[in-house]
């Protein structure tokens, strides 16, 4: 009856098909890894929003069946996040969700910004002795972005995944800005920076955000002890990682440049979110 129901409007049935898909798939593919843990095994979302359809799979079985039932999975979840525009729909993975179901390293949380450490990422999944979930925010823009490049020295010898990416700097004791970042929101920090020629600020990318790369993260402060930290996002402030990372550095001083609050991931409007997305640079950049 329900399904005579949505084939009265054709929309609304292909909007709850796809759920019924998305449901399915992702599970077919969660059951495969658990019975196959040699094997490489990915669910790809077109958007990263599109797993709000299997959102019971991932919050019954993916983040929890270790704890529960003492299950390990190496399911990799594909789910272009990140604001281009593209209006509420396209934009946002929803982050957060996926941090605040993280606890006793049940899963990994990666936001990539280069081939060579998706290529480790990946590689990694299945070198370990053990199978944990990873889930990767990394958008599509990033895949014909010009700055997004790897040389292939970088995939070689002993090289691996890294965390944490912190920008080289000249002179450290010239830096009165450390700005913490994570996924594409790096490329538009790098370009106005190298636009405007500031050595005074450093970037900071965390490519891994759980388990959270504290003591990296640590060192690079000390390192940087005499100057601003700054948290910058291009979510509302309600959203993203800067709650989760808030929570770990709640005492120190640390600023965040993000969107406001909004109940809504993004705005529809192009011309809109352009002028947010100015606007979240230039305050990084004081």
């Amino acid at each position: 009856n329900r399904l005579n129901h949505f084939s009265e409007d054709q929309g609304e049935f292909r909007i709850f098909n796809s759920f019924l898909s998305e449901f399915a798939v992702m599970g077919f593919e969660y059951g495969y890894s658990l019975a196959t843990p040699i094997a490489l095994v990915l669910w790809e979302a077109q958007f990263g929003d599109f797993a709000n359809g299997a959102q019971t799979i991932i919050d019954q079985y993916l983040s929890a069946a270790e704890s529960k039932w003492r299950r390990m999975s190496g399911l990799v979840l594909l789910l272009p996040h990140g604001y281009e525009g593209q209006g509420p729909e396209h934009s946002s993975a929803r982050l957060e969700r996926y941090l605040q179901s993280c606890a006793e390293f049940n899963m990994t949380i990666a936001n990539i910004t280069t081939p060579a450490n998706f290529f480790h990422a990946l590689r990694r999944q299945l070198a370990r002795p053990f199978r944990k979930p990873l889930v990767v925010m990394s958008p599509k823009s990033l895949l014909r972005h010009p700055a997004c490049v790897s040389d292939v020295k970088e995939i070689q010898g002993k090289t691996r995944f890294q965390e944490v990416i912190a920008d080289s700097v000249k002179d450290p004791k010239k830096i009165k800005r450390v700005l913490f970042c994570t996924g594409k929101i790096y490329y538009d920090l790098k370009a106005y920076q190298d636009a405007h020629d500031r050595d005074d600020i450093v970037l900071i990318r965390l490519e891994q955000l759980y388990p959270l790369p504290k003591k990296q993260i640590d060192q690079i402060i000390e390192q940087f002890s005499k100057a601003e930290l700054f948290w910058v996002q291009e979510e509302p402030s309600n959203m993203g990682a800067w709650q989760y990372f808030l929570s770990y550095y709640r005492y120190k001083d640390l600023t965040l440049v993000s969107r406001k609050s909004s109940a809504s991931p993004s705005t529809g409007f192009k011309k809109v979110h352009e002028r947010q997305q100015a606007e979240i640079i230039e305050k990084a950049f004081g």
